[in-house]
């Protein structure tokens, strides 16, 4: 597998701080994190041979059958390999080689049956050993066979048949491997328009940060004319997150339907995913994909350029969250929010009602209250802070454009009243809580956000990932590293 070095022009990085990127920047991301992949795989099959795992043998019978099918049909093969699940599982299995935390089926056996799907997309005929986890054995991108009882399982690719077999159990794949079968299940797909999603709610690493993970109806209910609904909007009205959600979203995880509202998620390990919930209607769902493609467009920049300083355990205050952040939560959560003002301030355009300008009024304006707090913290790097202050003009250009006064008025209401939930926990809020442009209405005197002790290892997923809890005020948020547990 071919790799390449990838780098950002400023003016491409300049273009991403304003909230859009453009086409060449999509691309630039896109081809970082598939050489990403490319390098978590080879790592996988390297750290195995070094340290003596059992499974690396297996390991590099995959690679080398993956190699193969990537000279036959590049194309093909390169699904198999950017999916985001094969992302997720080679990086935990290269901690769990190295001796950090591990997950069941976060072994490097696993790279068998990345190299297994990439065969069967190919057509080339082959066959190979993969592991048997959790009773099943997992194609990412394509589905999974189960149960099965046994550690291994053989996959058989030939010219008229794919079949699964361990012990006295046999398992025929469909030719077309989107129809179901005794023994496989498929992926379902939603295609709303141009648009192809893949619903994996199968793959135990279609997104391991993950909470509440669940599986639709067969059918999958409400889910696809949904899509199709937000899709006709987004391309209708917002073309240039039609044209981001195109490029850098294949893969929906469901996620558990919450007492109230909607909610969803995405993570660093998961490129090209998105975890969610039924949608509650199309104009929600469309600004839900305006709000996680910017988590997906920023993590992915996060890879290949460092925005924030090491942790230093400070904790701020976020518009939009629960709970206190840490500085690369604040800076996710702002360029989120630069992405859903962004959507509200078309959206008021077409008529949507007093409720359009409420958000609007409310996001341009916590976002840019973060930006500030970002630029003032000392938590940037030198290129973070350009970036920050790219942010902060957008959302400056935006803060003159007239709101009606009852909307301003009801933003101001509920900023003001996320605030003092914020602070009946974890004190006072050191920001302004203005929802009034250049306006500064209660300032309250705290000084620095109280610190917390960060997570050292790397992995606690409530510290690391991208805005994991939900979209809607007074959702669950997701459980604490036990590092973090309490306000202090």
């Amino acid at each position: 597998m071919s790799l390449k070095y990838h780098q950002l022009s400023q003016d491409v990085l300049n273009a991403m701080a304003t909230g859009g990127g453009g086409r060449t920047a999509l691309e630039i991301l896109r081809q970082a994190q598939y050489s990403k992949h490319a390098l978590l795989l080879l790592g996988t099959v390297m750290t195995a041979e070094t340290v003596g795992h059992q499974q690396a043998e297996i390991a590099r019978s995959g690679y080398d059958l993956l190699a193969l099918a990537q000279r036959r049909d590049p194309l093909r093969a390169d699904i198999v390999i950017r999916h985001p699940s094969v992302g997720a599982w080679a990086n935990r299995t290269i901690v769990a080689l190295r001796g950090g935390p591990s997950l069941p089926g976060a072994e490097p056996g696993g790279l068998a049956t990345v190299a297994a799907a990439a065969a069967i997309r190919v057509g080339l005929v082959a066959e190979i050993d993969v592991p048997v986890s959790g009773r099943i054995v997992m194609l990412p991108s394509l589905g999974a066979v189960g149960p099965v009882d046994a550690g291994l399982a053989k996959v058989r690719i030939g010219r008229s048949y794919i079949e699964v077999t361990a012990r006295d159990k046999r398992v025929a794949i469909p030719r077309d491997y989107r129809e179901h079968a005794p023994g496989w299940q498929p992926l379902r797909q939603i295609c709303p328009g141009s648009l192809e999603l893949l619903i994996d709610d199968v793959d135990p690493f279609r997104m391991p940060a993950a909470l509440h993970l669940t599986t639709p109806p067969s059918d999958l209910g409400r889910w696809p004319g949904i899509f199709r609904e937000a899709w006709a909007l987004l391309k209708r009205h917002h073309p240039t997150v039609a044209t981001e959600v195109a490029a850098l979203v294949g893969v929906i995880v469901p996620l558990a339907t919450p007492l109230k509202g909607q909610v969803s998620s995405s993570s660093p390990e998961t490129f090209g995913a998105i975890a969610l919930s039924e949608p509650l209607d199309a104009c929600t769902l469309a600004s839900t994909l305006a709000h996680e493609v910017q988590h997906v467009k920023l993590s992915a920049l996060l890879d290949m350029v460092s925005l924030i300083q090491p942790d230093d355990g400070r904790r701020f205050y976020a518009p939009w969250r629960e709970d206190p952040r840490p500085a690369t939560g604040l800076l996710q959560g702002a360029y989120a929010y630069v992405g859903v003002s962004g959507f509200w301030r078309r959206q008021r355009a077409l008529g949507d009602g007093l409720e359009a300008h409420v958000e609007f009024a409310r996001w341009r304006e916590a976002a840019a209250l973060v930006a500030g707090v970002l630029l003032r913290s000392g938590c940037l790097t030198n290129v973070g802070d350009t970036f920050v202050r790219g942010m902060a003009a957008t959302l400056r250009a935006w803060q003159s454009e007239p709101v009606p006064e009852t909307a301003r008025r009801r933003a101001r209401e509920k900023a003001e009243e996320h605030a003092a939930r914020w602070e009946s926990k974890f004190g006072p809020v050191s920001v302004s809580l203005s929802v009034r442009s250049g306006e500064s209405r209660n300032r309250s005197r705290v000084g620095d956000p109280q610190p917390q002790r960060s997570c050292q290892d790397g992995h606690c997923q409530a510290c690391r990932d991208t805005d994991l809890s939900c979209r809607q005020p007074g959702a669950p948020l997701p459980p604490q590293c036990p590092r973090h547990a309490g306000p202090g």
